[in-house]
């Protein structure tokens, strides 16, 4: 499909620069196969069904952007993809100034040499810390990666250490949150929890790739970048009992739902998943793993919006987001969230 179907209009002031407080009490757009529902975050046990399976990831950001300096001159990374505890995938500005073997130090006892480079700014670095624990580098000299589009002058602030992640997030590993699990709080768990909604949690980890645009003119041209995600066996096991019950799986954001689809086999059943994913999908797409998803407003152009098109009508999300603009939801990470029934592509 030409990328341009999947352009729309967005006023720059749609775009949430911080999150709602508390965090259920955003706003929902219930968005059904015939029309849609203006309604609140805190209004979702009401909206599924006792004995729905939610999935959520519980990947944890770290704080993946650093500032450092080659010899006068600043440079920015952002680390994306880990090669080895030490050896990372990152994306580099300014990356042409970069060369094989040039230094980056970050603090008196943390640095990285450029080991390799690749197209479109990214890097290969090899770190040197103390003790060699790079996780814990980051820490104490990294800031939360805030997408582009989200104004800090200064970098991501104290707040958004916390904003920025979900209640979920247990193992470490992405550049970029879930950003559907962001609405949830305990007192959401625990009216969903009474619902006699059940949950359970798989690892996407969100790679940084995801903040870049689709610069191809036609979707079969794009190229994803390969993210890193764990289901386990009793995960599966779960999920395909559900469905043998004639229960509804929700995933809770795209990239649950990027798992489960890459984690089911054209039979329907989830399998064990450990490793990569590059799964794109874009409309006319065979659902086979989920039901319902939870999930913000996306970019336009973007293979997020691409997918949610794929999952609910094209034609129908266009029209959901323009009501969405005209009724002042707000967009994006920080911003407000729609649940999609799925409908034909």
């Amino acid at each position: 499909m030409r990328v341009e179907a999947f352009d729309f209009e967005l006023p720059r002031e749609c775009i949430a620069e911080r999150p709602a407080h508390p965090r259920d009490s955003a706003r929902l757009l219930e968005i059904r196969p015939r029309g849609w529902t203006d309604t609140a975050i805190a209004s979702l046990p009401e909206l599924l069904l006792p004995g729905d399976l939610l999935v959520v990831n519980d990947t944890r950001v770290i704080p993946a952007r650093l500032r450092g300096r080659r010899g006068a001159g600043g440079v920015e990374i952002t680390v994306h993809q880990a090669e080895a505890p030490l050896r990372w995938r990152a994306f580099a500005r300014p990356a042409k100034k970069l060369a094989v073997g040039d230094i980056i130090q970050f603090t008196e006892d943390f640095r990285a040499v450029v080991s390799g480079k690749g197209e479109g700014g990214e890097v290969m670095l090899d770190f040197d810390c103390p003790g060699d624990d790079f996780l814990a580098a980051l820490e104490r000299c990294g800031e939360m990666p805030l997408p582009p589009y989200i104004k800090r002058p200064a970098g991501a602030d104290a707040g958004d250490r916390d904003d920025y992640q979900t209640m979920f997030a247990a193992r470490p590993g992405a550049v970029a949150a879930p950003t559907a699990g962001l609405h949830f709080t305990p007192e959401l768990l625990a009216a969903l929890d009474k619902r006699g909604i059940e949950r359970l949690a798989v690892t996407l980890h969100v790679g940084a790739g995801t903040f870049l645009p689709v610069k191809a003119e036609d979707t079969r041209d794009h190229r994803m970048h390969a993210e890193q995600g764990r289901l386990d066996a009793a995960a599966a096991e779960r999920i395909n009992a559900a469905r043998a019950a004639g229960r509804r799986i929700v995933a809770v954001g795209t990239t649950s739902l990027r798992l489960l689809e890459s984690a089911t086999g054209a039979d329907g059943r989830v399998q064990p998943f450990a490793g990569a994913t590059d799964i794109f999908i874009t409309p006319g797409y065979g659902f086979r793993a989920v039901d319902l998803l939870l999930t913000n407003f996306h970019l336009p152009r973007s293979t997020l919006f691409m997918l949610v098109a794929a999952f609910a009508g094209l034609e129908r999300m266009q029209a959901a987001y323009r009501h969405a603009v005209d009724s002042g939801y707000r967009f994006y990470s920080y911003g407000d969230a729609c649940l999609l029934h799925r409908g034909p592509s």
